[in-house]
């Protein structure tokens, strides 16, 4: 399905007859070269796995048209025939100004391979782009352009741009939001230059090296750990060349860029892009499947979201994030909740509850069905009783009576799960066994171990040789079909950090236990290097701090951030109070801060939410307050262990009344009696508050004077319970 045309103009070139002769091309990959979505892609190609039920590579391609550019060459590989097919059936072939061409291998095994064979073809004739089927972006690609043909005029070795995108690792998991792990770069802040590229994966022993003649050559670098990898490049021609002269380079990342970084003989040079308020990220994992999921319904990626991609007449968004195809049969008795989309043709009986989960077209769904979290593709039938909670289930799927999927689980294509029978937490189901081994992720991801041709041939999936399932039924319980695979050794906790699933709390405590406080990173030449913070040097060299003040301020504006981005996502996904206050503390430890931080930092979170939500009126606002205060109130008063931290809260209320949530300014008298009422403030809180607010200047009593009449009634109330102990 196409997208309709933005009115693109990202095309940069001073000279109009070079414009005419090269239009703006791009490189889409449409197969990954890993194993991360088994066994759902021995089947079908990942670029066509439906993401918010349309295939992936829609939005990619929607988004390189609207970004103005005209020619795309897409390669594939596995399931190849799959791909072409489908994009000869699609828009994508008819596009005026835009065109859609397929590049056919069956023997490569890398993205290296795929790129030599571009090269041998002779169809890239300038800068290009570089990018996946599986990416997600709505960022305007005219300024990274620009800087590209800019930089390539002064210095002919700059041969690459990447777009990097702010995204702090999680500070117990050491992974992003996107399930990939923790990334270390070093950039010039002045040139932008990429100096220094390597994923937590890839370094040992928890320390990294840096070359001290890095540092010396680049005396104002920056070692972020705070970056994420767009993986969406622009390049010039020497990319594809570079590929070509150099056999052992394979994986983009891995042995291009880090190659590119420690060659001192050619020179070349790579540079980043960052991007603030766009959107831009890869699925590289069911975890980023599921938060890029997330982000669509919630329209971080807009235009690029299902109702202008499929056309809003299909599409109809409603209240709270859901989105509900026109033709869907739905019980009166049936509820779905916020974050949800219904696809065409579906149909949900009594009683059935969906929240935050997408389901596909022509579905049949039972009575007394919860589904939560969940992605449900096409045509399949979940009988009556049945629960699903953070799962998978691909295209004609049966779940029957009572059948319960527990968190993680994956469904490939056809599975048929028997009455009532539970499918333990992060099972992989399958028509098709298990692989006698496991590739690696340079290898092709459809490989077939017993022929060693590269592809499982798609006869043998399609049913025309229908695997023999006979002896399967007492693995997925009675009338069950398919293979339950086997984790392999060493690999059940990448099931966990890259499931659809949220991290179970007892990993993450065992986790942040682990966790070394004193983590740091060694350069060569011997200097330690907190790994949650950069690395600045200033002109000599030497290590250098700004003001301490600032620094602490600018460290609390960024832990508040952090905070309040986990309590949205407590909030939104449904995440139990005692996680959150484990994130939270993890936060704490990350940042060094103090128990009194988070305690205003959460409470700054509350009322900004209270302010957020829709309300026409100073009593819905206080309801939004009442609502939230009294659903979160267990995780606020967490942090909050003495008189002083809750005065703390008091005087940060004060703040946000007066600079950023001033509607709460005539509500702040109802506010802390409501604080009050639920046990968040004491008493002798509110009135110290109080004692100490009397000497001040009448300009800072504005809010005092508001709660006279509250804390003359609290004075009242201590002074009778006084009497009555006399």
């Amino acid at each position: 399905m196409g997208a309709q045309k933005k009115g693109a103009t990202a095309r940069v070139s001073e000279d109009p007859e070079e414009l005419a002769r090269h239009p703006l091309q791009a490189i889409l990959l449409a197969d990954s070269f890993t194993t991360k979505f088994r066994p759902i892609t021995l089947e079908r190609p990942k670029v066509l796995l439906p993401l918010v039920n349309i295939p992936m590579i829609n939005y990619t391609l929607a988004w390189l048209e609207s970004a103005g550019v005209e020619e795309v060459f897409v390669f594939c590989c596995a399931h190849s025939k799959q791909v072409i097919d489908y994009l000869e059936s699609s828009e994508w072939s008819s596009q005026p100004n835009f065109s859609v061409t397929t590049i056919e291998s069956h023997n490569s095994i890398s993205a290296g391979d795929a790129l030599r064979l571009i090269y041998e073809r002779n169809v890239i004739h300038g800068d290009f782009v570089l990018i996946s089927g599986d990416t997600v972006s709505n960022m305007s690609l005219t300024q990274a352009l620009q800087e590209h043909k800019d930089r390539r005029k002064k210095d002919a070795n700059a041969i690459m741009t990447m777009v990097v995108k702010q995204s702090k690792p999680s500070p117990i998991t050491q992974q992003s939001r996107l399930g990939t792990d923790e990334l270390f770069m070093a950039i010039n802040p002045v040139t932008k230059q990429l100096l220094y590229y390597e994923d937590k994966a890839e370094y040992s022993k928890g320390f990294i090296s840096l070359d001290k003649t890095l540092i010396a050559d680049n005396p104002s670098v920056i070692l972020h750990n705070d970056k994420q990898d767009c993986y969406i490049d622009i390049c010039s021609q020497e990319v594809l060349s570079l590929f070509t002269d150099n056999f052992d380079y394979q994986h983009l990342r891995r042995h291009f860029v880090k190659g590119l970084l420690v060659d001192d003989i050619m020179g070349y040079k790579i540079f980043t892009h960052e991007i603030h308020s766009s959107y831009a990220a890869r699925i590289d994992n069911f975890r980023s499947y599921d938060t890029i999921s997330k982000d669509i319904i919630q329209r971080w990626t807009y235009p690029f979201v299902p109702d202008v991609l499929c056309g809003s007449s299909a599409i109809k968004v409603e209240r709270q994030g859901t989105y509900r195809a026109s033709d869907v049969t739905l019980s009166r008795s049936a509820q779905f909740g916020s974050f949800t989309f219904i696809g065409q043709g579906t149909k949900i009986g009594t009683d059935t509850k969906i929240s935050h989960s997408v389901i596909g077209e022509r579905c049949t769904i039972g009575s007394n069905v919860t589904i939560e979290g969940s992605y449900i593709w096409n045509n399949v039938t979940i009988e009556d009783g049945c629960q699903l909670r953070n799962a998978i289930v691909c295209d004609g799927v049966i779940l029957k009576s009572g059948a319960v999927l527990q968190p993680g689980v994956i469904l490939s294509f056809k599975v048929v799960v028997g009455q009532q029978f539970v499918v333990p937490a992060y099972s992989k189901v399958s028509l098709l066994q298990q692989p006698t081994q496991q590739d690696s992720d340079e290898e092709l991801e459809y490989a077939d171990s017993t022929s060693g041709t590269g592809e499982l041939r798609s006869d043998k999936l399609n049913g025309d040789i229908a695997p023999d399932l006979s002896e399967t039924a007492s693995e997925l319980g009675t009338g069950g079909v398919g293979y339950i695979w086997t984790v392999f050794e060493g690999a059940y906790d990448e099931e966990w950090r890259h499931s659809v699933a949220p991290i179970p709390t007892d990993k993450l405590v065992k986790l942040m236990l682990d966790k070394d406080e004193d983590e740091e990173l060694l350069t060569q030449d011997g200097n330690v290097i907190s790994a949650s913070r950069e690395l600045k040097t200033d002109s000599d060299g030497n290590g250098s701090e700004d003001d301490d003040n600032e620094d602490s301020r600018d460290d609390y504006v960024s832990f508040e951030k952090e905070v309040e981005a986990t309590f949205l996502r407590a909030v939104h996904e449904n995440v139990k109070v005692d996680l959150a206050v484990l994130e939270v503390n993890a936060l704490r430890l990350s940042y060094n801060m103090a128990s009194v931080d988070c305690g205003g930092a959460i409470f700054y979170s509350m009322m900004k939410l209270a302010v957020e939500s829709p309300h026409n009126s100073a009593s819905e606002l206080h309801r939004n307050a009442a609502d939230i205060v009294t659903t979160w109130q267990k995780l606020l008063k967490s942090f909050l262990h003495d008189i002083d931290e809750e005065i703390e809260v008091i005087l940060k209320f004060e703040e946000m009344c007066l600079e950023s949530a001033k509607e709460f300014a005539a509500l702040f008298p109802q506010i802390l009696h409501l604080l009050y009422d639920k046990e968040i403030l004491q008493e002798d809180a509110i009135l110290r508050w109080a004692d100490e607010k009397e000497g001040a200047d009448e300009s800072d009593k504005v809010f005092l004077k508001r709660s006279e009449k509250f804390i003359q009634w609290l004075r009242e109330a201590e002074e009778e319970e006084d009497d009555e102990d006399e």
